[in-house]
């Protein structure tokens, strides 16, 4: 793995985060700007989702899942692997590697470099908090959840760092609510919502390395 490049990773993210503001440049038009420090834990679920790096040749990726539809608030949406918080996980760094793993099949040798600001998302009452993981083995065999995932994108960190990956678009969540949003094109898809907020937060901070 590129070592270098990792302990500095490890090293930034244990310093003052980009945070919310930078999370707000992806949100889209209608979004309530709620801030993870203004709401009681009685106003929200508590989830965890894993932004992990995986290393093909040269190129460090992400992967991302893109979900089935479902009846429900983030239904074919694409995100990373992550979940609800279960008291058996004890903490929440637990609850997003049990979720990688139920959901992309990647357990082993995963190592937690930190995580980046908690985000509030009002539509489903979470607040998920984002870990950063990396993947310390080359051969990657995914084995997707076949209920929850249709399919796995992967999103290079070279790429996530072009300015002409954010574009902007209108979405339907749901029929007759229409709004515009920025979103990140990732493999023809539009990633936005919470994922782009979360990942627009990680480019800031990779931006000040």
């Amino acid at each position: 793995m590129e070592s270098a490049f990792l302990t500095k990773l490890k090293q930034r993210l244990q310093l003052p985060l980009p945070g919310s503001d930078v999370q707000f440049e992806m949100a889209h038009v209608n979004r309530a700007k709620l801030k993870h420090e203004d709401l009681h834990p009685s106003e929200f679920r508590t989830s965890a989702v894993l932004i992990l790096l995986i290393q093909k040749g040269n190129e460090l990726y992400i992967p991302l899942t893109e979900r089935n539809t479902y009846n429900g608030a983030h239904s074919g949406q694409v995100s990373f692997p992550g979940g609800k918080f279960d008291n058996d996980d004890i903490t929440l760094e637990r609850t997003a590697l049990r979720e990688c793993y139920e959901e992309i099949g990647l357990k082993d040798n995963i190592e937690v470099l930190g995580e980046l600001s908690p985000l509030y998302i009002p539509v489903s009452k979470f607040m998920v908090h984002p870990f950063v993981g990396i993947l310390n083995r080359e051969e990657i065999n995914y084995s997707p959840h076949t209920t929850e995932v249709k399919s796995i994108l992967e999103l290079s960190l070279k790429d996530l760092m072009l300015p002409h990956l954010v574009k902007e678009t209108v979405v339907e969540p749901s029929p007759g609510i229409k709004f515009k949003t920025p979103y990140f094109d990732v493999e023809g898809r539009i990633v936005w919502g919470a994922t782009a907020m979360i990942l627009n937060e990680f480019k800031h901070l990779l931006q000040s390395l």
